[in-house]
């Protein structure tokens, strides 16, 4: 495994990310800033939803 490739942001996984979900919170971000959290297949769904519901969630692109 390259020890450079993004791990998975979920809690406790160790996973090789798959996807980055991009998001902002806009009462901290400015409307231009994206922040990255990484995500495996596994935990790709439970974090977009996370940011979703908080309307943090700006979209979801492979690696």
């Amino acid at each position: 495994m390259d020890v450079d490739a993004p791990i998975c942001s979920a809690k406790g996984c160790r996973k090789p990310a798959t996807h980055v979900v991009l998001w902002n919170n806009p009462k901290l971000h400015t409307p231009d800033r994206e922040k990255p959290w990484h995500a495996c297949d596994e935990h790709v769904t439970s974090l977009s939803e996370y940011l979703q519901v908080r309307g943090f969630l700006l979209r979801v692109e492979p690696l």
